[in-house]
């Protein structure tokens, strides 16, 4: 099957039955029966896909010729945060990542640490919900070898990526104002699924989430929660913020955004 025929068949298969559209910027204004039906296709889709291309198969990758002259930024492209712009300023020297919830070694990480491991290099194409596409030349930490060195505990599942950027205000700090992402096991072990801290070969702008981001390659934009401050592993989705698995997600998006 074609990359294009596939692409059709799995959003038939994850939206035939539903009335309406996402948009990638505005919320969705439909009912709870309607959200409910929407949650239940994601799973159809990831299902399909995985039965298409099997679950370690790679998203294409291109050539230095097909990189974009500019990068677009997908959501944010400052964050209203002056803890963000105090480590901005600092070059973020006091910025450290942090790694805990199941793990038997939480630990957290200075950008010139995860700069120092093993590392990744991939040209792949962002694509939009909105419905726009863009090539990049991503450099990062493989998320599975970070992973790898904290030992998820057996009841692990899932991580959640917590970031800077606040959604709900200005400047709000709190856990759950700022944006968040999640993503199972299974998809943080690709060999796609860095944490880049580079684009196009230069340090990773503010607009594309300075200073490092996720790149979940098989799935779409909105899944590459930019600004990465904080990751968890843990059993359940249902007891983070929303219960949905994200931010957009907890507003009615699907959490599996396969492409």
């Amino acid at each position: 099957m074609s990359e294009p025929a596939r692409r059709r068949f799995l959003r038939l298969a994850a939206g035939a039955a539903l009335p309406g559209v996402l948009s990638g910027c505005d919320l969705l204004a439909g009912s709870e029966a309607f959200n409910d039906t929407l949650r239940k296709a994601q799973f159809l889709s990831q299902r399909a896909q995985a039965l298409l291309t099997g679950v370690d198969a790679m998203a294409q990758e291109f050539t230095e010729d097909d990189i974009a002259a500019e990068f677009r930024s997908n959501g944010t492209a400052m964050p209203d945060s002056a803890l963000y712009r105090h480590m901005l300023a600092d070059g973020f020297a006091s910025w450290r990542l942090r790694v805990g919830g199941l793990v038997a070694h939480p630990a957290h990480f200075s950008l010139a640490e995860l700069q120092a491991m093993p590392s990744r290099t991939q040209i792949t194409r962002h694509d939009c919900v909105e419905g726009w596409s863009v090539i990049g030349k991503w450099t990062g930490v493989p998320l599975r070898q970070l992973l790898l060195r904290m030992r998820p505990l057996p009841a692990a599942r899932y991580v959640v990526f917590h970031c800077a950027d606040p959604m709900d205000g200005p400047d709000l700090q709190a856990p759950e104002s700022t944006y968040y992402e999640s993503i199972d096991l299974v998809e943080a072990g690709h060999p796609q699924t860095i944490l880049a801290y580079a684009l196009n070969d230069a340090p990773l702008p503010v607009k594309n989430g300075a200073p490092l981001r996720l790149r979940v390659e098989r799935q779409l934009g909105y899944k590459q929660a930019k600004y990465l401050m904080r990751i968890d592993l843990v059993e359940r989705l249902d007891q983070v913020r929303g219960g949905k698995g994200g931010y957009w997600e907890d507003r009615g998006y699907e959490w599996y955004a396969g492409i």
